[in-house]
C-alpha cells in the first residue's frame, strides 16, 4: 500500500493545528537542572504524520510531554488551534512505550470506553464508540478479554484505540513499539499507516530509529543531541513507505544519519 498522500497544508493554505513557538525546555535532577530542549520551533498541520527523531538524551520525549501539557516551557510557548497550551486535555492523548498502560481489571472494551465516561460520554455511547475503533485496530474479536489475555502488541493496539477513541486534535506516540520484538513492531507500524490512511488523523511521533521515522512520517523533525536543537525538517510525504528496503529508503536514512552523526553544526 502507498503512503503519498501530501499533507493538508501542501494542498491549500490551512492554520497549523499545533505550534511549538522558540521552546526551551528543562526539568530538575538530583544534582543539577537539565536543559532538555533549545529554541525548537517547527508547525504541525491537520493531517501530518510528525515524528520527532533524535538520539537518546535529545530531549524528543520531553517536548512531547510538553505538547501534552504535563510541562511547561521555560521559554517559548507551544499553541493548539491558536490557544496556549497551559495543562493536560482529552485534545491530546497520549501512547506510551510500556506495555502495562492498561487496567488490568477491566475488559479491552471497558478499557477503552473508561476515559469516555470519565469525560461525560454517555455509557451506551462510548461503549458503541469503543467498539468501533476496536474494530478499526482488527480487535473486535477480543472486546470483552481481559490485558493479561493479550500479546504485547495486541495490547499497544488496545491503548491507540483507546486514545483514538476520544478523538483527538493530535495524538502522541512516545516510542510506543520500541519493546516489540522486531516483526511485531513492523506488523504495528504498517498497521498505524493503514489506519491513517482511514482516519486522516494527525499524530506526532517519537522515536530514535531512523528507519521507523522514515517509514511512519511524512514529516521527519531531527533534533541534535543533548540539548535538543532543529537540526533538520525534512517532507517526506513524496516517499512509498512499502518501498522500505529499495534505494530511495536508503538513500534517505543515510542521509538522516549524516545530519545525526557526521554533522558538528545544525542544518538549516
Amino acid at each position: 500500500m502507498k503512503h503519498m498522500q501530501a499533507p493538508a497544508h501542501m494542498q491549500a493554505p490551512v492554520a497549523p493545528l499545533l505550534e511549538v513557538d522558540g521552546v526551551t525546555l528543562q526539568y530538575k535532577t538530583r544534582d543539577h537542572l537539565v536543559t532538555a530542549t533549545s529554541d525548537v520551533s517547527f508547525s504541525i498541520y491537520p493531517g501530518d504524520r510528525f515524528v520527532l527523531l533524535g538520539p537518546s538524551g535529545c530531549g524528543k520525549s520531553t517536548l512531547l510531554k510538553a505538547i501534552a501539557g504535563f510541562i511547561r516551557p521555560v521559554r517559548g510557548q507551544l499553541r493548539l488551534k491558536g490557544e496556549v497550551i497551559t495543562r493536560p486535555g482529552p485534545d491530546r492523548m497520549m501512547v506510551f512505550q510500556e506495555f502495562d498502560q492498561l487496567m488490568p481489571w477491566k475488559t479491552v472494551r471497558q478499557n477503552v470506553a473508561f476515559p469516555l465516561r470519565c469525560n461525560g460520554v454517555s455509557a451506551d455511547e462510548a461503549d458503541a464508540r469503543a467498539v468501533e475503533v476496536l474494530k478499526k485496530v482488527n480487535l473486535s474479536k477480543f472486546l470483552d478479554a481481559y490485558p493479561h489475555m493479550l500479546s504485547g502488541g495486541m495490547k499497544q493496539r488496545v491503548a491507540i484505540a483507546r486514545a483514538m477513541g476520544m478523538r483527538p486534535d493530535v495524538l502522541l506516540m512516545d516510542e510506543p513499539y520500541a519493546a516489540l520484538d522486531a516483526l511485531t513492531r513492523r506488523k504495528m507500524q504498517q498497521e498505524l499507516l493503514d489506519l491513517w490512511d482511514d482516519v486522516r488523523f494527525t499524530v506526532v511521533f517519537v522515536t530514535h530509529s531512523i528507519e521507523e521515522a522514515v517509514l511512519v512520517g511524512n514529516r521527519i523533525l531531527v533534533l541534535s543531541p543533548h540539548p535538543g536543537q532543529v537540526k533538520a525538517e525534512l517532507n517526506s510525504h513524496h516517499f512509498d513507505a512499502s518501498h522500505q528496503g529499495g534505494a530511495e529508503f536508503q538513500s534517505l536514512c543515510g542521509r538522516i544519519h549524516h545530519m545525526l552523526f557526521d554533522d558538528a553544526q545544525p542544518v538549516h
